[in-house]
């Protein structure tokens, strides 16, 4: 369930921070702190499990280089957030900069999510956001590519991570003119270990330079998120952004699919994708993370191949 809050008068907007004081292991790195420390709770597990340190890795024959996590509100178009444009702005400029990396790193893009069924959207596909209060429209192809055809109609009833895919390429600019998505989303109530085996399968698919996986976090951190407060929300996410941070695929591997469902995470089956595509990450960077109007969202960057730039 992909939650989002609307209408709320008062937006409660949190910092999660990764732990920068650990050694992530050669070529990993937590992104730069942006807020408060996340404070120390009696009783609670708030960081990750130990991580060994991880030596460089090869792609393991894919040609996917670079992966990236983001998530999927609406509000990341500005035109849909309303009053929450100002809080979110922070959030809108990381992805921006991440979809800026991505169109370096490649041309062809897989883009991947989870909704109520499985389903495939080929790059020709056309969406709009009108169902979400504005008509901004998108495509999984750039003008520059084959399968673009300004004259075609947009579906209506796109799921948000294939339309926020959409969205991402467009915010690269010029160039993302030349990028071609293909966007997967999986059932939201895929085990653990089928979605690592869709990872494995993806990652070892010809075609692809860059992994997307799009998804948010717990929709439970306050008492106006939609599923209200859940204090195991906080945990949950620290666990989650220090993953990410670390290039931690087995701790995202084994998040609790009872608890995800509970938290009213959308973020679950994508990640755990994301852990079975790119077992050891050659280096890994979160950029962003935070929990405004109650809903966490998490922005990240794992490298398969140390760049040569």
């Amino acid at each position: 369930m992909t939650a989002e809050a609307t209408g709320t008068s008062a937006a409660c907007s949190s910092v999660i921070e990764p732990d920068t004081s650990r050694s992530y292991g050669p070529g990993i790195q937590a992104g730069p702190a942006t807020g408060p420390e996340l404070p120390a709770r009696s009783g609670a597990r708030w960081g990750p499990q130990r991580v060994p340190d991880r030596r460089r890795a090869d792609s393991l024959g894919t040609v996917i280089v670079t992966a990236a996590v983001v998530p999927h509100p609406p509000l990341l178009a500005a035109e849909l957030a309303g009053t929450a444009a100002a809080e979110t702005a922070a959030l809108r400029d990381a992805c921006r900069a991440v979809a800026l990396r991505l169109a370096a790193a490649g041309e062809r893009w897989l883009a991947v999510g989870a909704g109520p069924a499985a389903s495939a959207y080929p790059p020709g596909t056309c969406g709009t956001f009108a169902g979400f209060g504005a008509d901004v429209r998108v495509a999984l192809a750039g003008p520059a590519t084959p399968e673009a055809d300004p004259a075609r109609a947009p579906d209506p009833e796109l799921p948000l991570p294939v339309l926020v895919a959409g969205w991402l390429r467009g915010q690269a600019g010029p160039a993302g003119d030349a990028v071609r998505i293909d966007a997967r989303v999986l059932p939201r109530d895929t085990t653990p270990e089928d979605a690592r085996r869709a990872g494995e399968d993806l990652a070892a698919a010809d075609g692809h330079d860059v992994l997307l996986v799009l998804g948010d976090g717990a929709a439970t951190h306050t008492a106006r998120a939609p599923g209200a407060l859940d204090e195991r929300a906080w945990p949950y996410d620290r666990v989650v952004a220090d993953a990410l941070a670390a290039g931690d695929a087995a701790a995202l591997a084994g998040l609790d699919p009872a608890l995800s469902d509970e938290l009213l995470v959308a973020g679950r089956v994508p990640w755990q994708v994301l852990a079975g595509a790119v077992p050891r990450p050659a280096s890994a960077r979160l950029e962003h993370t935070s929990a405004p109007y109650g809903v966490a969202y998490h922005v990240a960057v794992w490298e398969l191949a140390t760049s040569t730039a």
